[in-house]
């Protein structure tokens, strides 16, 4: 080969520099050597994880903190075959992405050839589009159509099939910018008759409601609802991933809705007769029992991607558009609501139903989440994992800012928290990143400790130890008569000497009284990672609670003193 000709593995890591990447998180192997080899040239930092599907929640988190892709590296196989509870969780939850993984040769596709996995069939379900490159000189436009694709619209991952042969092979094709999408089409502002029909609606309601969801976090929509919520006047509740759109601590915010959202939302949610959904999709862990879903409320919808639109719930008006461009257009169409009286009875309910845990009997995971959110001041940017911890942070971590409460929710991924934050952490050197991890799901990416130590990651993992698969243990003792099964996690190990052992710093929690003390002191180690181990009570549960598939009537708020039937809905 002329020793000047770029090859395709070359070609692809420079198309990469164009898009402005900074960090890839990856992990080598034998199909994508060529790829690897190239960036030993590049200006592109290599992240090299202990586990593919670290990095896939670490590009993750480098993507839901910034807005920008998070790029990720993998060979063939299972290389690639690691990568899909990432490619689920970042589609389920509209993150940006681009998966680039090795392939066996082009002529060894189909026999079984070593490590060769049909990876694009595989991932089909859970990417927002692939690509199989069959020509080197295929690759400046398909980089150029995969980052457009990922980052437009509804955001999402895509993936890139580089075949051996064609990334160690010559390319001479010239960088493009061109985009050969016929069909894609990206929505922008709403239709003006929609909206003001939405004006109306809203203008004319006693009772409206605000539900935000992560669309409104994407589309920068957050200061264009709390107009539209103070001109209307009206109360405002957030999903899980809608953490930040609007500042929680505003006094018309209630809080997050849902299954374990605070019981004045759900209160207000039941009661309102008008919802507007802003980058919200009717969830079934927001609508419960869906006939009982404020049946009498106007229902409005406000989405970029049209196929949300009559899925679950069929709006009274939908606006297809990005979110903060249809809110600036609704807000002079407007007038002020004649809600006195409905905020006035929001207000009872939030002094009549508050978030509360008991103040003694061990150290309780709602104190030490509680003074996270005190000494942290909510400016951090917080990831989570998946569990009763993650619910807990939800409820106490109250976020002022979009792209600060980064959770894995669609799809509940144990194991996104930990690399999430390091990605979050790379991508904000000069903010402080927490994550909020429970026993189990920390014990799927812990792995992750070493890439952090490695690269002085300033990331501060926060374990919320109590020995158990903590909600399942909730559910069985709930629902299924306290019949333990599955939940316990004996054979835990120290993980203060586990950090230890990865040379990572680690402190243990034991007693409320050392909370703050601990915690502050974590918060400002800045010399690498850090774990802080809080040994919480084994057995505590999350209030309120709306039983899978329930109505907002059957919320739960304190410990039950009946049996409760098993919930007809999923998890």
């Amino acid at each position: 080969m002329d020793q000047k000709m770029t090859t395709g593995g070359e070609k692809l890591i420079q198309c990469l520099e164009r898009e402005g990447v900074e960090y890839i998180f990856g992990l080598s192997g034998g199909a994508a050597l060529p790829m690897f080899d190239a960036l030993a040239d590049s200006k592109i930092e290599l992240v090299l994880v202990r586990h593919e599907q670290g990095a896939t929640h670490m590009a993750d988190g480098y993507a839901r903190s910034t807005g920008k892709p998070g790029v990720v590296l993998v060979t063939s196989g299972p290389g690639a075959t690691n990568t899909v509870t990432g490619l689920l969780t970042a589609l389920m939850d509209s993150a940006p992405m681009i998966v680039i993984s090795g392939q066996t040769i082009s002529p060894m596709l189909g026999k079984d050839a070593f490590q060769e996995a049909d990876v694009t069939g595989i991932t089909y379900p859970v990417v927002k589009h692939s690509y199989l490159v069959k020509e080197a000189a295929e690759i400046p436009r398909i980089v150029r159509e995969a980052f457009h694709v990922a980052t437009t619209g509804r955001p999402g991952p895509v993936l890139i099939d580089v075949p051996k042969d064609i990334g160690q092979g010559p390319c001479d094709a010239p960088f493009t910018d061109e985009l050969d999408l016929p069909g894609y089409s990206i929505p922008a502002r709403g239709d003006t008759d929609a909206i003001a029909e939405m004006a109306r609606h809203l203008s004319a309601s006693k009772k409206p409601l605000l539900y935000v969801g992560h669309g409104a976090v994407i589309a920068g929509a957050g200061k264009a609802i709390t107009s539209l919520a103070e001109k209307l006047r009206a109360p405002v509740v957030n999903t899980l991933l809608g953490k930040g759109a609007v500042d929680e601590t505003h006094p018309l915010h209630l809080g997050m809705l849902g299954m374990h959202g605070t019981a004045y939302a759900n209160k207000a949610v039941a009661d309102c007769d008008l919802i507007m959904a802003i980058g919200a999709r009717w969830d079934d862990r927001i609508t419960g029992k869906l006939e009982e879903f404020c049946p009498d409320a106007v229902k409005l919808h406000i989405d970029i991607d049209p196929a949300e639109f009559d899925k679950i719930v069929k709006p009274d008006v939908s606006v297809l558009g990005d979110a903060r461009l249809v809110v600036e257009d609704l807000i002079p169409l407007v007038e002020m609501a004649d809600t006195q009286t409905w905020l006035a009875q929001c207000e009872r309910w939030r002094k009549q139903y508050p978030l509360k845990y008991p103040k003694k009997g061990g150290l309780r995971a709602q104190h030490v989440l509680d003074r996270l959110n005190h000494i942290s001041g909510g400016d951090a940017i917080i990831t989570t994992d998946v569990g009763q911890h993650q619910m807990w942070a939800a409820q106490f971590c109250l976020t002022r800012n979009g792209r600060q409460w980064i959770s894995s929710g669609g799809a509940g991924t144990m194991g996104f928290g930990w690399p999430a934050a390091i990605g979050a952490k790379f991508a904000n050197p000069d903010q402080k990143v927490w994550a909020v991890v429970g026993d189990g799901g920390f014990q799927m990416t812990l792995c992750e400790l070493a890439t952090a130590q490695i690269h002085k990651i300033a990331a501060k993992c926060l374990v919320v130890n109590n020995n158990y698969l903590g909600m399942i243990r909730q559910w069985q003792e709930l629902f299924y008569e306290n019949r333990l099964s599955g939940a316990d996690l004996v054979g835990n190990p120290d993980f203060v000497k586990l950090a230890e052992a990865y040379d990572v710093k680690a402190f243990r929690i034991k007693r409320a009284g050392d909370v703050d003390r601990i915690l502050q002191e974590a918060h400002d180690y800045e010399d690498g990672p850090c774990v802080v181990v809080a040994e919480v009570v084994k057995e505590d549960n999350v209030f309120p609670m709306i039983p899978a598939g329930a109505a907002v009537k059957d919320m739960i708020i304190e410990p039950p003193k009946e049996k409760l039937e098993k919930p007809t809905g999923s998890t």
